[in-house]
């Protein structure tokens, strides 16, 4: 069996790349197709065999690469796959639209379909800073690249969906059905601390969206301590609202965020996730989660077990649950033994049975074809 890798592009950090560079030690000799990589800000994968698209030869390919983006679904089927038994697709975006030979078998493991194309449209294009011009122009451009989306969702064989709440959006929006593998968390780096601190936690990009915005408006009410850990366009916005009890530590190493996590009264989860990947990380250390119960949250955090949740996403809810939280009623070991069921070897594992198992029934496929011509 033969396997290509194909992800959209490596260009920062996060939840999929995790998921690729699994892929990657499952299958090492297999290529990575990507639009482009940048290797200063993505160097996991010194030893792989990454085969850009003509993307990455343009001017300002890797640094401003949304430039580009009309030109992202054509450089994504020029992508030569054409020598491989098995192409194993990452995406949010467009490596589910690569061409394969019809005795190719193409699995797309989904992060989420394309929020900027589904979900979040409107909002995407409210957010943007550019100048009118270009704003003006983007909702004909978002609506050609989402009918080529919908497309390209018939090239693939199965789906994998990251969790139970990007199946459900596969199935409302290129209606097929998709076999749920939550992805994989680093588990091993994460510990219970014996010494538990008096501050709150939350954490991620600092982008609109994960409502960084509600958690300064309780804390700056209750005057607790709270520490917020990452970066993002947000930040100076974010800074200059809150009050002194609040404290950005900025992007942190691994070591350090799973130092900070395991000393929390608890870790703060105000936005909606596909998954959420802090969430485990923080019952990695057996600390408890105050989540929104939507999204992902409603799969990995158990009420009265593991966490909270707070109603409605205004900061009077999660104000009330804060001041009800009692952060000494929880059995560490407990939630940590409900965290080791997202590891990275259990993924690796489901991934590896998953993979082997379609190719079997597709190669069976092929083979009635055969003689049934015959």
């Amino acid at each position: 069996m033969k396997i290509a890798l194909v992800h959209d592009y490596l260009s920062q950090h996060g939840g999929a790349e995790r998921v690729l560079k699994a892929f990657h030690e499952i299958w090492p000799e297999a290529p990575v197709f990507v639009l482009f990589h940048d290797k200063k800000k993505i160097d996991d994968f010194e030893n792989a065999d990454i085969r850009e698209s003509f993307l990455a030869k343009l001017p300002f390919g890797r640094k401003k690469y949304q430039w580009y983006l009309p030109w992202m679904p054509f450089a994504t089927e020029r992508h030569n796959l054409h020598e491989f038994d098995v192409v194993l697709s990452s995406t949010s975006a467009f490596a589910k639209g690569v061409l394969t030979r019809p005795d190719t078998l193409h699995i797309s493991y989904c992060h989420t379909p394309t929020r900027y194309l589904w979900t979040d449209t409107h909002e995407y294009i409210e957010e943007l800073k550019y100048n009118r011009l270009i704003k003006a122009a983007l909702p004909r451009l978002i609506y050609h690249l989402r009918l080529w989306d919908k497309m390209s969702v018939d090239r693939v064989d199965h789906f994998i969906a990251n969790s139970g709440t990007v199946r459900n959006r596969i199935q409302k929006y290129y209606r097929r059905d998709s076999d749920i593998i939550y992805p994989p968390v680093d588990i091993d780096k994460f510990f219970i601390s014996k010494d538990i601190g008096d501050y709150f936690i939350a954490g991620g990009r600092l982008v609109p969206y994960k409502r960084f915005d509600l958690l300064i408006q309780v804390f700056n009410r209750l005057r607790w301590p709270l520490v917020i850990f990452g970066d993002g366009p947000e930040e100076d916005k974010l800074k200059k609202y809150a009050k002194d009890n609040i404290k950005f530590v900025g992007r942190v190493s691994d070591e350090e965020k799973a130092a900070l996590l395991s000393r929390a009264r608890a870790l703060i989860h105000s936005q909606v996730e596909d998954l959420g990947i802090t969430p485990i990380e923080s019952m990695a250390c057996g600390r408890p989660v105050i989540a929104y119960p939507v999204g992902g949250a409603t799969e990995t955090v158990i009420p009265g077990e593991t966490g909270e949740f707070f109603a409605s996403q205004n900061w009077e809810s999660l104000l009330d649950t804060v001041l009800h939280f009692n952060h000494e009623n929880w059995a560490s070991e407990k939630i940590r033994e409900h965290a080791e069921r997202y590891g990275v070897d259990a993924f690796k594992e489901r991934v590896k049975r998953y993979v082997e198992d379609r190719y079997e029934e597709f190669k069976q496929g092929l083979n009635q074809c055969v003689l049934d011509i015959r």
